[in-house]
């Protein structure tokens, strides 16, 4: 047997060593000869081993009985809308379910101080103590691994109480807030049984409890310590008040040195972890004048992003303190910015707050309050007292009380999380009482709390929420939040609802906030490697859209996404492939659209041409299964041709068995996508002597030539075929076309990266590279052939699939 790998190495690098006299010596006619033969050589192994002509002789013989169709990009985007409006309204749904037996609950439940109550707190669930017994609020509690549920042990009959650390878990607070809101147990059941693809359903009241449905066992950090609070997610902040602009001035005066001013800046560190991006702020510094701490946000609001707020924290480390504290000042400035921005239409154009940090008050600022807020009192003033000295607490009480705000005292870092925290109930006030139920979604986040594995941790979501108010007559008029209602979308479920095989090769779907910012794209990369473990980027959940489709550079894209418009667009753009090492110019047609009832757009991308054609063929349900059943045949695993989440009988197939039970009529009740298995059938007939022709090869008597591995095909429906030529022991790419091996494959993503490759290469010409991370052994490379096969009706071309074999060379 002759070596492949011997013969492209010694072709590819032999000339590149030859010295500057050598090659004088060798005319260019020769060159381009051995070029010539070497090509032809080349590609006669290609396509003797991968089968490639076959497989397009197959594709065009069926050419006329195929039919050819362009596909409408705005028709596809607007389904897809209306299919992910469909589902996140039935999220909504179950909300607000929830929302009013919360409040229903507390409305005939009368508080009892000396209420004595065991409920089911998930730290302390299943937990025995050193005789053997129960401990106090634990209890046996059943858990069972649920695939829904990340395959975590969880109680889909009950849910359980997670408390703080720092809140006593029998206060009587506690014990009536449980005890009232035992009601939801039935509506998270009930809810979870409407709609099977619910995730985690909790209800966060305002006195630190958390309800988590179904039931987990809690489990704390290395230090024993839980610090979750429910108060401090953004699904409650942002459920719990409407968009607000901040001012927080802190006082930097002398008195204010050591651990005051250490407190001072993990309160105003605290208040902006309270922001969101819906929200404006600026911080200044006060002593005998007044400094901005950004000088360039000097006079104005800036929206409250993530980069924002973390630029702002840094800043403030940086304050030193010296002078004499002008309060007077301060306050002036504070009113300039927010009286301007509410004249000139900027900021979030809602509630409007003043934060003043300081340790005390001595000047007559009351003329200050008359010029600039009363009598209307637009502008509520939060006070923070620092330290333990109170003598001039009672004028920074007036500050607070004579300005709908509220006065709060600080003596130690370990108050500044729960003091904070009551400034977002003074603002729900008004809400509560004109009971306005706003449902509020937040930005895409990952949350690590609920999880035991770092996949399932770092999974993208977003949470609908909304609040809960107490409807007692007798309170009516405070206007008592007592917590907030949500529940998790994975993203990856959203997309889900953009099938991957809708859109190409190169297309691709993609979500954004009415800020800009991006909810899910492909070209989204919120992680990064620190040694062995992938972390979330810090401004993951804050990349603008502007900066993954930066050939929008008028923004006229992004603009109109942003103002929920519905459009397309042109664009030419450079697309990278194979991790970046590979660049392609496409042509593509952006179609937009708003997700109506949530502040999110939709956009789809299909490439110009090829990308909008798509062909449609038909066989019978027996042939397309004998075929699909062959032993070298997979479909796209993370594709949905059968929802298998609705049913939990379902949830444990593979979309391979799914399909299968769903054709054989062993599982009729599946729901299926008719379109993608049509698809699928017809590939898998089209593309069955395949398995004849490579098998007929692996048997000849005169065996495979040296360093030839695999031949394999991929299909536009997601179906796969393969063959090993060598046995694992001798095969170089051990984890090539595995499971594991994400770019090689089909994912919810995108199509394998080969696939990509010839996409954008002349049909039926074989394209060689070696791929990213290649397996390497005795200084060799590994390298694939590939070539697209196309169907052609009407002068319309359609990618059918490509057809791959792989080398290794030394």
């Amino acid at each position: 047997m002759r070596s492949v790998g011997v013969t492209l190495l010694w072709v590819l690098f032999s000339s590149w060593t030859i010295q500057t006299h050598a090659q004088m010596r060798i005319s260019p006619e020769i060159v381009q000869q051995w070029a010539s033969v070497f090509g032809k050589q080349l590609s006669a192994l290609s396509n003797r081993y991968s089968g490639a002509q076959l497989l397009q002789k197959k594709y065009k013989d069926v050419e006329p009985i195929v039919k050819m169709e362009e596909v409408d990009g705005f028709k596809m985007v607007k389904e897809f809308a209306e299919e992910m409006e469909n589902m996140l309204g039935r999220k909504m749904k179950s909300v607000k379910r929830m929302a009013e037996t919360a409040e229903d609950a507390d409305l005939y439940h009368e508080y009892n101080a000396t209420l004595e109550f065991d409920y089911c707190n998930s730290m302390l669930i299943n937990t025995l103590d050193e005789e053997g017994n129960y401990v106090s609020l634990g209890g046996e509690f059943a858990l069972e691994e649920n695939e829904h549920f990340n395959k975590l042990p969880v109680n889909t009959q009950q849910s359980v109480i997670q408390v703080p650390t720092n809140v006593y878990n029998k206060d009587p607070d506690i014990l009536n807030g449980v005890f009232m809101s035992e009601a939801l147990n039935e509506v998270f059941v009930s809810n979870f049984e409407k709609d099977p693809t619910l995730t985690w359903q909790y209800f966060g009241s305002s006195t630190g409890f958390f309800r988590l449905y179904p039931g987990i066992k809690w489990t704390p950090d290395e230090n024993g310590v839980v610090t979750f609070d429910g108060r401090n997610r953004n699904w409650y902040i942002q459920a719990a008040t409407s968009p607000k602009d901040i001012i927080i001035a802190v006082d930097i005066s002398g008195s204010m040195k050591g651990l005051r001013l250490t407190i001072a800046k993990h309160t105003i560190n605290t208040i902006l972890d309270t922001l969101g991006e819906n929200d404006f702020v600026n911080v200044i510094a006060y002593s005998d004048y007044v400094r901005y701490v950004e000088p360039c946000f000097k006079g104005t609001l800036v929206q409250a992003d993530l980069d924002n707020r973390e630029h702002f924290k840094l800043l403030v480390e940086e304050l030193q303190v010296k002078g004499e504290g002008k309060v007077k000042k301060a306050m002036k400035e504070s009113f300039k910015i927010l009286n301007e921005a509410s004249a000139e239409g900027r900021g979030s154009l809602c509630n409007q707050a003043i934060m003043l940090i300081t340790d005390g008050a001595m000047e007559d600022f009351q003329q200050v309050f008359e010029e600039f807020n009363w009598p209307d009192r637009k502008v509520r003033v939060f006070t923070y007292l620092i330290g333990r000295e109170l003598t001039f607490a009672d004028n920074v009480k007036w500050i607070a009380c004579n300005n709908k705000g509220y006065y709060m005292h600080i003596s130690t870092l370990a108050d500044v999380q729960e003091n904070v925290m009551e400034y977002l109930h003074v603002l729900s006030r008004p809400m509560v009482i004109n009971h306005d139920h706003d449902i509020i979604w937040t930005e895409a986040y990952m949350d690590s709390v609920l999880f035991n594995t770092q996949a399932e941790s770092l999974l993208l979501m977003t949470s609908v929420a909304m609040p809960v108010f107490s409807k007692k007559e007798e309170t009516l008029s405070h206007g008592i939040l007592l917590g907030v209602v949500g529940t998790d979308v994975p993203l990856k479920e959203l997309m889900r609802l953009a099938p991957r095989y809708k859109l190409g090769v190169h297309g691709y779907a993609f979500l954004n906030t009415n800020n800009g910012y991006i909810l899910s794209h492909p070209d989204l990369r919120p992680l990064y490697k620190e040694g062995k473990k992938l972390k979330p980027k810090p401004n993951y959940n804050s990349v603008d859209l502007s900066e993954v489709e930066w050939e929008d550079t008028e923004d006229a894209l992004r603009t109109a996404m942003v103002k929920g418009e519905t459009g397309t667009l042109s664009l030419d753009v450079r697309a990278t492939v194979d991790k970046g090492r590979t660049v392609v110019f496409l042509k593509n047609e952006y179609y937009y659209t708003t997700i109506n009832e949530t502040p999110f757009s939709l956009g789809t991308v299909l490439t110009k041409g090829y990308g909008k054609n798509a062909f449609i063929g038909n066989v019978s349900v027996e042939e397309g299964l004998h075929d699909l059943t062959a032993s070298d045949v997979t479909i796209a695993n993370e594709w949905t041709y059968c929802e298998t989440d609705i049913d939990p009988h379902h949830r444990k197939l593979t979309q391979f068995q799914a399909v299968v039970r769903y054709l054989t009529g062993k599982e009729p009740d599946l729901e299926c996508d008719e379109k993608l298995l049509q698809q699928t059938l017809f590939d898998a007939v089209v593309t069955a002597p395949m398995e004849a022709y490579w098998t007929t090869l692996l048997l000849n008597a005169s065996g495979i030539d040296g360093g030839v591995e695999t031949a394999f095909l991929g299909t536009r429906s997601g179906l796969m075929r393969m063959i090993r030529y060598t046995g694992v022991e001798k095969r170089v790419a051990n984890k090539f076309l595995l499971p594991s091996d994400k770019e090689n494959l089909f994912t919810m993503d995108h199509f394998p990266v080969w696939y990509r490759r010839a996409a954008e290469y002349p049909a039926g010409r074989f394209l060689y590279y070696v791929p990213a991370g290649d397996n390497k052994r005795a200084g060799g490379k590994f390298v694939i052939a590939v070539t697209s096969v196309t169907v052609n009706v009407n002068k319309k071309t359609a990618v059918a699939g490509d057809i791959c074999t792989s080398y290794f060379h030394k």
